[in-house]
């Protein structure tokens, strides 16, 4: 019996879980017919967390046809992979990390024309975190700022999928795959088969990818809801809710992709937060063309 026949008893048995070492998929073959739109993966590795302080050290890409009716990748897969010298050393930690050493991006340089030309073909751009990667690549090559975005983290409702964490190490163990985290381009490919995975049908929702779900996503704008002076022992519900905090600006904040939801999160501030008081909330209103950049989208204010 090889190993291959192992794994597949061991998995058929219910006292048992085999994971795979994920293998990258570089051609998925023909797709139904439907018509199709280009996805570019991205992920970035760098010196540090602040794009207006830290440096790329490494940029990997896939891009690859999705077939809009079934919702998976068709056809061969493009990628992209350089390091770039920042032109000091990579602090220790991110060496730690990522394996990524001084001496490996000495003297390198990203490929600008490749990087543009992907850029240009691709009709929507998806990172794990898009609030990290996004303002990183908009500051090394403009032609990022002029695409729209989506993020696999923050647009896909994970939890609903009976998944109690959105990392992508997670996801992809949940799905039976492990891989060697913290490098570009692998990072990519496991993101990649895991937006190829099918979701879980919600109530009145016909069976989708992550793929599907993000491209129907980025054709609505999101408003970003900004908690203004919220008490602090209210830290804790808010970051239950799935709140994140902004250091800079000193507020809670969170997005919402209609007016339904819009007007429940209002109602759930009021109540839960601001203890039934009048208080003042921010509204961000943000298309794909802006969301997780630096740029900021429609602003106002609410008064509850």
């Amino acid at each position: 019996m090889n190993f291959d026949e192992m794994a597949d008893k061991l998995s058929a048995h219910p006292d048992f879980k085999v994971k795979r070492r994920l293998v990258p998929i570089l051609d998925f073959g023909p797709g139904s017919g439907a018509p199709t739109k280009r996805v570019l993966i991205l992920d970035t590795e760098t010196t540090g967390l602040d794009w207006r302080a830290e440096n790329i050290i490494e940029l990997a890409m896939l891009s690859v046809a999705v077939d809009l009716q079934t919702g998976q990748p068709v056809g061969v897969v493009e990628v992209y992979e350089d390091f770039e010298d920042p032109g000091r050393p990579i602090p220790a930690e991110i060496v730690k990390l990522t394996g990524i050493t001084t001496q490996d991006v000495k003297g390198q340089k990203l490929n600008e024309a490749k990087i543009i030309d992907m850029v240009q073909r691709a009709d929507l751009i998806v990172a794990h975190n898009a609030s990290f990667d996004r303002p990183f690549v908009e500051n090394r090559l403009e032609v990022f700022e002029y695409k729209a975005w989506a993020c696999s983290f923050a647009g896909i409702n994970w939890k609903s999928q009976g998944l109690g964490s959105a990392k992508l190490e997670f996801l992809c163990s949940e799905l039976g795959w492990f891989y060697d985290a913290h490098r570009a381009q692998v990072d990519c490919h496991a993101l990649l088969r895991v937006l190829s995975a099918p979701l879980k049908a919600q109530p009145d929702d016909m069976p989708s990818t992550g793929l599907q779900q993000l491209f129907k996503s980025a054709e609505q704008a999101r408003t970003v809801v900004k908690a203004f002076g919220s008490p602090f022992e209210t830290k804790d519900k808010l970051k239950a809710r799935g709140y994140r905090w902004d250091a800079e600006a000193k507020v809670w904040s969170t997005a919402v992709k209609s007016a339904e939801a819009l007007e429940a999160e209002a109602d759930w501030l009021k109540s839960q937060v601001y203890g039934g008081r009048a208080a003042r909330i921010g509204l961000e209103t943000q298309d794909a063309l802006v969301q997780f950049s630096s740029r900021s989208g429609k602003s106002g204010d609410r008064v509850l």
